[in-house]
């Protein structure tokens, strides 16, 4: 029995050290992934103004903003802000801004949730790509950027080492 069970212990600490090295490209991926998810977003109403202020209009029903000023909003912040994601520039506060507007974003159209909202909110069908960017802005907000970051680059570069020790 004690061979089996150091054996099994034996291969959960490879396979613990070997994971340690999976945290930086995944949080890289994440990162990317959802950068690129609202990039293209914001491109697609880029390219058509006319038809986003008819969607901010007709379909979308942004609280407080008007129209115009929720559509221009949304298609700035779908342009700007993902790059800053991406590249790991301010990233946690960039990962809560882009949280709460894909948040927004779900409650303002309705016709995601055609079941109702919490209802459709623990399923896996409707709004399944939002629910999957908010998962992967959460763990972005929990763990940090990862070590491919700008964040990462001038932390090491304009941080003395004594307080890096001191910050983590």
């Amino acid at each position: 029995m004690q061979p089996m069970i150091r054996t099994m212990s034996d291969a959960y600490a490879k396979a613990s050290k070997a994971s340690a090295h999976l945290g930086t490209p995944t949080l890289l991926l994440m990162r990317v992934w959802v950068a690129i998810a609202f990039w293209h977003a914001g491109v697609v109403k880029h390219d058509d103004p006319a038809g986003t202020l008819s969607l901010f209009t007709n379909e979308y029903h942004v609280p407080i903003l008007s129209a115009r000023v929720a559509a221009f909003l949304g298609t700035w912040t779908e342009l700007m802000v993902p790059w800053l994601l991406g590249l790991g520039i301010a990233t946690r506060p960039v990962a809560v801004v882009l949280f709460a507007y894909n948040a927004v974003a779900v409650i303002s159209y309705p016709d995601l949730w055609p079941n109702g909202f919490w209802h459709d909110l623990f399923g896996t069908e409707e709004f399944a790509d939002h629910k999957i960017w908010a998962m992967m802005l959460l763990a972005i907000i929990a763990w940090g950027p990862g070590k491919l970051s700008v964040d990462t680059l001038a932390r090491r570069f304009f941080i003395r080492p004594s307080e890096l020790s001191r910050t983590g």
